[in-house]
C-alpha cells in the first residue's frame, strides 16, 4: 500500500465514521465507559472532599451554557468530541452524580477521577479515585443496568460498548517525581513496570466484566505540560526531555504490555490510542495548527496554575483560550483537545466492531 492510498483509505474511513456520528438516529455503539484521571473526568471529583476540582469559574466558560461542570478545560474534552463522533447526543454522566440514575445509564458512565492513576497511593493522596476503586463502581453500574433493561439487553450492552483508559499521567507528575519515597527506591523503568502491571490487571479485570472493545491512551509528552516545565525545566522554556523520554519508554513498553494482553484474551479488542505524537507535534509547531502559544497556559500566568490555582481572579487569564495549546498548566484547551480528538477517532476505528 502507497503512502498515498494509505493516506486516502483512512481518512474516507475517518470521513465516513464522522459522517454517520453526526447523522444516525442511533450511535455508533451502545454506551461508553470512561476510566481514568483529569483528561477525562466530567465531575466525579466534585463529589469528593479533594483539593483537585475544577467545578468553578473559568473552568467551562466556553461549555455549554458557559458552566462549569469538573472538566479541566475551558470547554470540551477529547472524549466529549469522540462521543459526538460517534452520534451521541450527549454524554456519559460522572457515576457520582445525580445525573448517573435511570435511563441515563443506557449512555454508559463515567468513573474517571482526576489525580488517580494505575497505582492506587496516587489517588490516595489527593483523596480521589483510583482505578481499583473505579472498577468497583462499575461493578455497582453493572447491576443498575440490569435492572433497567435486564441481564439480556444489559450484557448486550456491556459486551457491545466501547470502554476509554487514560491514566499513567498522574503517576508521574503528581507522585513519582515529587515523591522521594518513590524515586529514591525505584528506577523510572521500575515504577513504569509496577504502573503496567496494574494496566494488565485492570484491563483483565474489565475483560472479565465483559468489556471487549477497550481503547487505552498513551501518556502525553509529559515533560512539554508548561507546569511541568516550570516545576522541573531549570528555569528553561523548552520541554523537559528527561521526562519526555521517560513517557516514551513507558508507552512503548504499554504497547508491548497490551499486545500481550491481545494475545492472552482473543475476545479482546485492546487498542493503544497514542496522544504522545499528536500533542507533541502540536506543542513543537502551534502555528501549523493555529495556535500561537505552547509554552504558557491560558489561565493565570500559564506556568502553573492548575485546579484552584486557576480561579475566576486568576491575573492575566487570556481572552481567547482557542490561540493557546493549554488551558491550564496541565490540560490542553478544548481547540487542542479538538484535534486530539479527531486522531483519536482515525486510531480507534477498529473499536467500532
Amino acid at each position: 500500500m502507497t503512502i498515498s492510498y494509505f493516506f486516502i483509505y483512512y481518512y474516507s474511513i475517518f470521513v465516513t465514521v464522522s459522517w454517520l456520528g453526526a447523522t444516525s438516529a442511533q450511535p455508533l455503539v451502545p454506551a461508553l465507559f470512561i476510566f481514568g484521571d483529569s483528561i477525562v473526568d466530567v465531575g466525579n471529583n466534585n463529589n469528593l472532599e479533594t483539593i483537585v476540582k475544577a467545578n468553578f469559574p473559568p473552568y467551562g466558560r466556553d461549555f455549554i451554557k458557559h458552566t462549569p461542570t469538573g472538566r479541566f478545560c475551558n470547554g470540551k474534552l477529547a472524549l466529549d468530541f469522540t462521543a459526538e463522533n460517534l452520534g451521541f447526543t450527549s454524554y456519559p454522566p460522572p457515576y457520582l452524580s445525580k445525573q448517573a440514575s435511570g435511563k441515563n445509564l443506557l449512555l454508559g458512565a463515567n468513573f474517571a477521577s482526576a489525580s488517580s492513576g494505575y497505582y492506587d497511593t496516587t489517588a490516595k493522596i489527593y483523596n480521589t479515585i483510583p482505578l481499583s476503586k473505579q472498577v468497583d463502581f462499575y461493578k455497582s453500574f453493572q447491576k443498575k443496568l440490569v435492572g433497567i433493561v435486564g441481564n439480556k439487553n444489559a450484557s448486550s450492552i456491556i459486551n457491545g460498548s466501547i470502554y476509554f483508559v487514560s491514566a499513567g499521567s498522574s503517576d508521574f507528575v503528581q507522585n513519582y517525581y515529587i515523591n522521594p519515597l518513590l524515586y529514591k527506591k525505584y528506577t523510572i523503568d521500575q515504577f513504569s513496570d509496577i504502573l503496567l502491571e496494574s494496566h494488565a490487571n485492570f484491563v483483565q479485570e474489565l475483560h472479565k466484566l465483559g468489556a471487549r472493545n477497550v481503547g487505552v491512551t498513551t501518556l502525553p509528552p509529559l515533560g512539554c505540560l508548561p507546569g511541568v516545565i516550570t516545576i522541573f525545566g531549570d528555569d528553561s522554556n523548552s520541554c523537559v526531555d528527561k521526562i519526555n523520554e521517560a513517557a516514551l519508554s513507558f508507552n512503548k513498553k504499554l504497547n508491548s504490555t497490551s499486545q500481550n494482553l491481545q494475545a492472552k484474551f482473543p475476545s479482546l479488542n485492546l487498542v493503544v490510542l497514542d496522544i504522545y505524537q499528536p500533542l507533541n507535534d502540536i506543542v513543537t509547531k502551534p502555528t501549523d495548527y493555529g495556535f500561537f502559544e505552547a509554552r504558557k497556559a491560558c489561565c493565570g500566568t500559564g506556568l502553573l496554575e492548575t485546579s484552584f490555582l486557576c480561579n475566576s481572579k486568576s491575573p492575566g487569564t487570556c481572552k481567547n483560550a482557542s490561540e493557546y495549546v493549554f488551558w491550564d498548566g496541565f490540560h490542553p484547551t478544548e481547540a487542542a483537545n479538538k484535534i486530539l480528538s479527531d486522531d483519536l477517532l482515525v486510531a480507534g476505528i477498529s473499536l467500532i466492531s
